[in-house]
């Protein structure tokens, strides 16, 4: 037991699935179900993001003439336990996120005329809070019992040719999602301790 897990205000096995035992899996076994699929989404969408944007773009890979080009656009190391993975999702961000104001903060809509005056600003913000949502799926997937296996070694330029023609999504992240398979884990990754992170000012 760790003081993460005695200030924690959910059970230690929680925890420890979601973040103190949760590893990046490199082979991937099962099922994920349509359902289950949907469960992880339902969970990203509550996490915050500027504005309540929520510029998350999430595309499930089903098919396997989809899969099969998605594979050719990863790093060699990347290509078998995708091919191979349950079910893989391609994250990305609308780039038009702000034109969906009116349903995602109708209540307040005055900030919208500085993201359509300033493209590259409305760009980055839209990247970074996808980003930031990107995390909400990987604790959405490690909290429903499957592994996560994030990826960015990946030609994404040739992921949205293929998959976002319009420009009207840009990918950044490739996750495959599944119960871990034979040999899933390396060696754990040391991690940087409270001391050499955190200051106080």
């Amino acid at each position: 037991m760790t003081i993460a897990h005695e200030e924690a205000v959910i059970d230690a096995a929680a925890v420890d699935a979601i973040f103190a035992e949760a590893r990046t899996a490199n082979s991937f076994a099962g099922e994920v179900t349509d359902e289950q699929a949907r469960a992880i989404y339902e969970l990203t969408k509550f996490g915050p993001t500027a504005f309540n944007s929520q510029p998350l773009r999430v595309t499930y890979v089903r098919s396997d003439e989809a899969r099969a080009k998605l594979v050719d656009a990863l790093s060699k190391g990347n290509q078998a336990k995708t091919a191979s993975a349950p079910l893989v999702a391609i994250l990305s961000y609308d780039t038009d996120w702000q034109g969906q104001w009116d349903k995602f903060l109708p209540a307040y809509g005055a900030p919208k005329a500085m993201y359509d005056a300033d493209p590259a600003f409305a760009a980055s913000t839209g990247n970074n809070n996808a980003h930031l949502q990107a995390g909400y799926f990987i604790l959405a997937v490690r909290s429903l019992g499957f592994a996560a296996g994030p990826m960015t070694g990946a030609d994404f330029a040739a992921i949205d040719a293929e998959f976002f023609p319009d420009g009207d999504q840009k990918s950044f992240l490739v996750v495959n999602i599944g119960q871990p398979g034979p040999d899933a884990w390396g060696e754990a990754k040391p991690k940087f301790a409270y001391e050499e992170v955190v200051r106080t000012v």
